[in-house]
């Protein structure tokens, strides 16, 4: 129950002083040193730069390799990420809704925030041994957004891929991006300290304690530096849909397959745990990024982020519950 509060406590401080900052810069009460939009992509790469790789290095490192069904983690990932995106397509669809509007709705229920709250949920749930096989389910994350998931974006919207642009030039590109270089160093880095057998320091047990909940912090605060709530009320009902989407299907997939390919066999349904909380992380912040570089309804995505970040006080007792339960498999 402690870790279940600190969770929701440090998710909701974060936001609440990013929003409170930007309130208080806006209305001139405040200057902050550097303007929102700059100091939201510093603290942004403070975290995913710093913070993460070191947390992906050391989880990497004493993760177990045993049981060769931990490979599957990556697939199931890329499947919940896909499978998010294609209903909300189908969703939008139904709805008759414009192309603008469904590839916003794409990327609200593809893109799922499995970095800043996902890691540190699975981390006090499930200990550094969940946080280790989050980085696997993590592995193909980066390359699925900006080798496919943008692309995608861009063409559904209307405004076409890259022309003369082949495959192996975008996974260039992306393997070329700091992130991402950044993440599959430490994954590589960290494999290869794992199986040459060299034990890990045990300092680095305190080194995870301070890193998660720091990186966590300092990207949630970059987030609430962006959050307005004005378009809540304009497009409640479609946010309600993604919600359904990102926390009820997209589990329910995740979870069959994981089922299916024996997860809930591995470390007493370690595994099987990190695919449910992994595959119940609310909206990321990409899909509004996506949505400002394509110049489509950035209300409706800030609308589906804000109110799928907001469910959490909901679903992360949920998941407490269900984690501490007998009716996992």
């Amino acid at each position: 129950m402690e870790r279940l509060i600190f969770s929701l406590g440090l998710i909701l401080i974060g936001l609440a002083l990013g929003y409170i900052l930007q309130r208080l810069d806006r209305k001139k009460i405040l200057t902050l040193p550097l303007p929102i939009a700059s100091l939201r992509k510093l603290l942004q790469k403070i975290g995913l730069l710093f913070f993460m790789p070191i947390i992906f290095m050391s989880a990497v490192w004493i993760v177990s390799f045993e049981n060769l069904r931990v490979f599957w983690l990556p697939v199931i990932g890329i499947v919940a990420l896909l499978s998010g995106g294609f209903l909300a397509l189908f969703i939008a669809r139904l709805q008759n809704k414009s192309r603008n509007q469904a590839t916003v709705l794409f990327c609200c229920g593809s893109f799922s925030n499995l970095g800043a709250i996902g890691t540190l949920v699975s981390y006090w749930f499930l200990g550094e041994a969940g946080l280790g096989l989050v980085v696997l389910y993590r592995m193909l994350e980066e390359i699925y957004y900006y080798a496919f998931a943008y692309p995608m974006a861009r063409f559904y919207s209307g405004g076409g891929v890259d022309e003369g642009q082949s495959l192996g030039k975008r996974l260039l590109a992306v393997l070329k991006d700091p992130f991402v270089a950044a993440a599959l160093s430490a994954f590589i880095i960290g494999l290869s300290l794992n199986l040459t057998g060299i034990p890990r320091p045990s300092f680095f047990e305190t080194v995870i304690a301070l890193s998660v909940p720091g990186g966590t912090f300092v990207l949630i605060v970059s987030i609430g530096l962006g959050m307005r709530f004005s378009s809540v009320d304009d497009y409640l009902g479609e946010s309600l849909w993604v919600s359904m989407i990102k926390f009820v299907a997209v589990p329910f997939i995740a979870c069959t397959m994981a089922y299916l390919f024996g997860m809930h066999l591995i470390d007493d349904g370690l595994a099987f745990k990190v695919v449910l909380v992994l595959s119940s992380m609310p909206v990321a912040f990409n899909a509004l990024v996506a949505a400002s570089i394509y110049d489509l309804d950035l209300d409706l995505a800030n609308s589906c982020w804000i109110v799928t970040t907001g469910a959490l006080i909901v679903i992360l007792p949920w998941l407490y519950f269900l984690l501490s339960s007998s009716w996992l498999p």
